[in-house]
């Protein structure tokens, strides 16, 4: 329909004003053809010079890395160090039952707090797998039985805890090593008597502290 308007004759009225005669298919197709060349906008070529001159190119940028400071860490004494340093070695003058009584009220406070009060209508079971991950220095262990008769009756403060061995301080100022394996040893908090397997016990205090314990019966020496 409007290449029909545009094809169609024109007016008589413009005829004088257009300079065109009104029969005359070529000059009006000659008119077309001129007014739609200049009434259609021709798209604009861009200038390359005037786009970078106007706006930010990004070639490329990359931050310098900063220079990693390696940290000196301390390093702790190994095995054949503290040996020969006797860390773990308690002196004579201070192996004194009395001198590690402040040390076992603070025990039994952890205990009983770790505990939930230790209650009389406390549940056992529950007791007993908090006390299997607790840390017992400071605890009075008694050895129950033995398979080394000479260890049975012993009791005193626990001091050090070893992989393999407990390290007493017995009333009468003696530092006793006791192993763990083919031993029980009997822990009394509040009225509540708790016994320790040592063959199932050998664990450092930290190692027990991430372990996950089965729930089995007792076994006998």
């Amino acid at each position: 329909m409007e290449e029909g308007l545009v094809r169609a004759a024109i007016p008589r009225e413009l005829v004088d004003v257009l300079g065109v005669e009104p029969q005359s298919s070529f000059k009006a197709k000659a008119f077309t053809e001129a007014f739609l060349k200049n009434s259609i906008q021709q798209p604009r070529r861009h200038d390359l010079q005037n786009m970078l001159s106007h706006k930010a190119v990004i070639l490329g940028y990359s931050r310098p890395k900063k220079e990693r400071r390696k940290s000196a860490k301390a390093r702790g004494l190994n095995a054949r160090q503290k040996r020969e340093l006797k860390v773990f070695q308690i002196k004579p003058e201070h192996q004194r039952y009395e001198l590690f009584l402040p040390l076992h009220e603070l025990w039994r406070q952890y205990i009983i707090d770790l505990c939930g009060g230790l209650k009389p209508t406390s549940n056992p079971q529950v007791v007993q797998q908090k006390l299997l991950k607790a840390d017992f220095h400071g605890a009075i262990l008694t050895v129950v039985r033995s398979k080394c008769p000479s260890y049975v009756g012993t009791s005193g403060i626990l001091v050090q805890e070893f992989k393999h061995v407990f390290k007493i301080i017995t009333r009468d100022d003696k530092l006793k090593v006791i192993p763990k394996r083919n031993s029980v040893f009997a822990v009394e908090i509040n009225g509540f008597v708790s016994h320790i397997y040592g063959s199932k016990f050998e664990y450092r205090a930290s190692e027990r502290a991430a372990k996950k314990f089965k729930v089995k019966g007792t076994i006998d020496l």
